[in-house]
């Protein structure tokens, strides 16, 4: 029972594969046909997208690198302004140029000649003399103070060698800084967008031919095989060519059958062609191996592949998967660890390595910062991403804690908080630097983009810090420290102009009474001493109603601000007074003195009155006390 059941199983399963043999036939020719024409199809598809790709690679790169050559070019102008008193020799050029990774650095003068170079001999050139040079002058009687030129690759002028300059704007003198590059990459990208050069690298199976053809000219313009002419009568023409964009049958090079398959792109026909044979011969093959196969490949192949699939692939790649979704939303000490092939372990590896790189880079960042000297900080951060790439002088410039920066750097979203709420609070000089701690100001510079935001932290204390001291020093009096009687005017003006409806507002001038007195008895530093304590009173008033000043030697002046009725200011002045009485001031070992001063004022509620005639009217006042009796204020009248 054994051997019939044997026996018919074997006559019914042959017939069942030569039946399906018949059909496969047939059914194969026409599958090779549309397989072959998809297999051309997709690789003239690729060939378009890699000349795309190459090209659009290439405008991007060159973008890229010219960012990148502009940015070095103004490190070394920022480096060079800072040492314009030291000589810089062709070894110190060198160094800078090794320091900013370019080939050379020169520094041209306001006459056109290179006056410092990397290169010893390219001192002294003068850039009038070439054409390549030349262009550079137009940055040198530029007017801006960002001018720069990014040049194209071209032969220099003194080598006739291949490099890529860019020069800018010196700051604080007349000349340009320029730095050289050897533009290997950008040679090297544009040879791989050449024909010749797309067709040795692209894989072609035996017999088979990939060229372009002008479609004007008809005109081979690149071939697999290298042949560069134009097709001889017996071989397939421009008519047949463009005939053959769903793919066909023609006589090929002596006279054989080639099945070609022609695409359209710009001005050519991208074709592909094989030999009609090697169809047939794997009609045969694809028969022969069908009919090897069919008996027992097929649920053995799809339980093994089904097991081997789902064990060593599918597994993994959700495993990869997994670990890159929290790698994206920041979690960058996540480590991939996939076994059990050697493609999954390289994987593993290869995405480790380049998580480690990135998170590293900040680090060699701060490094390059760090050599340079220079105070200062960069972060960048990415939309949807949790982890902030920061360089060791942000933590530094803003004073950060350690736990709180470990914080912030962990949650980008915190960290942008942050940085926002620093520049709401600017300073009222500057909107984009922040007061840091009592001597120190950083400038926040911050660059978005849709994909996330880039920015830069600076140290500018130093110049902040001497801009308020001058500032101080051009509207404070140095004895007393009182405003000066002209800042003093432009101040009580705003008020004046700004005072509220329901308010007023007073002028008072004062005198020292007796003060000459002092001086000729007491000397000068009595005076003195006798002036800062007058003045320390007037600072002791609420800062909120007084402004004020030192008009002249013994003469002083105040505005009384934001009362509501005249009462308020005979009350302000006569506190002041009775803080005068109290003020006892030494003039010598034995002897001290109360303050006596007179006063006259003058008071408006008018915010459209000039502060002028306020102050002339409280000057009138102070003249008739003043001829009257001293040590008291008299209203003006």
């Amino acid at each position: 029972m054994q051997k019939i059941f044997i026996k018919y199983t074997f006559v019914i399963v042959t017939a069942a594969i030569f039946l399906m043999l018949f059909f496969n036939l047939i059914f194969t020719f026409y599958t090779l046909e549309r397989q072959q024409f998809e297999t051309f199809r997709t690789k003239t598809e690729q060939v378009m997208h890699t000349l795309e790709n190459n090209q659009t690679e290439l405008e991007l790169m060159n973008a890229s690198l010219d960012e990148d050559y502009l940015t070095r070019a103004k490190a070394a102008a920022y480096v060079l302004d800072r040492m314009q008193e030291v000589s810089m020799d062709s070894s110190q050029m060198q160094y800078l140029a090794d320091l900013l990774n370019v080939d050379e650095v020169h520094v041209i003068d306001e006459k056109g000649f290179i006056v410092s170079s990397s290169v010893s001999k390219y001192i002294g050139i003068d850039m009038d003399d070439h054409e390549q040079t030349r262009a550079f002058l137009a940055v040198l009687d530029s007017d801006k103070e960002d001018a720069f030129l990014i040049q194209d690759a071209m032969p220099n002028a003194a080598e006739n060698k291949i490099m890529k300059y860019v020069g800018v704007a010196r700051n604080g003198q007349k000349g340009v800084v320029q730095v050289g590059f050897e533009p290997t990459r950008q040679m090297e990208a544009e040879l791989r967008n050449t024909y010749e050069y797309l067709f040795s690298k692209f894989p072609t199976d035996v017999g088979e031919e990939l060229f372009v053809v002008d479609r004007m000219t008809g005109m081979v313009l690149g071939h697999s095989a290298g042949m560069n002419r134009e097709f001889s009568a017996d071989h397939y023409q421009m008519e047949q060519l463009l005939n053959s964009l769903e793919g066909a049958f023609m006589r090929g090079e002596k006279g054989r059958t080639m099945y070609v398959v022609s695409s359209a792109y710009d001005d050519v026909l991208i074709c592909a062609a094989i030999p009609g044979e090697i169809l047939l011969h794997r009609l045969v093959a694809n028969t022969f191996s069908t009919f090897l196969y069919l008996l027992f490949v097929e649920v053995a192949v799809i339980l093994l592949l089904n097991y081997l699939v789902r064990r060593k692939v599918i597994e993994g790649i959700h495993h990869i998967i997994e670990d890159l979704s929290a790698i994206a939303n920041g979690n960058l000490d996540t480590r991939i660890s996939v076994g059990g092939n050697r493609e999954f372990e390289q994987l593993s590896d290869g995405i480790n390595h380049m998580v480690k790189s990135i998170v590293s880079l900040s680090n060699r960042i701060s490094a390059i910062i760090e050599i340079s000297g220079i105070p200062l900080g960069a972060f960048e951060y990415k939309r949807g991403r949790r982890h902030v790439f920061v360089t060791s002088g942000v933590k530094e410039l803003l004073e950060l804690p350690g736990e709180k920066a470990e914080l912030l750097y962990k949650n980008a979203s915190m960290f942008d908080e942050f940085i926002r709420t620093l520049l709401e609070n600017s300073t009222e000089e500057e909107i984009d630097v922040v007061r840091i701690s009592k001597s120190k100001y950083v400038r926040i510079h911050m660059s978005e983009t849709v994909e996330g935001c880039l920015g830069v932290i600076t140290d500018v204390s130093g110049d902040m810090m001497e801009k308020r001291k001058m500032q101080y020093e051009n509207t404070h009096d140095p004895l007393t420290g009182l405003y000066q009687y002209k800042h003093f005017k432009r101040l009580a003006a705003d008020i004046l102009q700004k005072m509220s409806s329901g308010t007023i507002c007073a002028a008072v001038m004062l005198d020292l009474d007796s003060f000459k007195e002092i001086n000729d008895v007491f000397g000068h530093n009595a005076g003195d001493q006798y002036l800062q304590g007058f003045a320390s009173v007037m600072q002791s008033m609420p800062q909120e109603h007084f402004l004020t000043a030192r008009r002249s030697g013994d003469e002083f002046c105040m505005m009384i601000y934001d009362c509501k009725k005249r009462e308020e200011i005979v009350h302000w002045l006569d506190a002041f007074y009775k803080a005068l009485e109290a003020k006892q001031i030494p003039l010598s070992d034995t002897q001290s003195k109360c303050i006596s001063a007179s006063g006259g004022f003058a008071w408006t509620t008018d915010p459209d009155e000039s502060i002028y005639e306020l102050l002339s009217h409280a000057d009138k006042a102070l003249y008739d006390v003043k001829k009257d009796t001293k040590g008291r204020y008299v209203e003006y009248q």
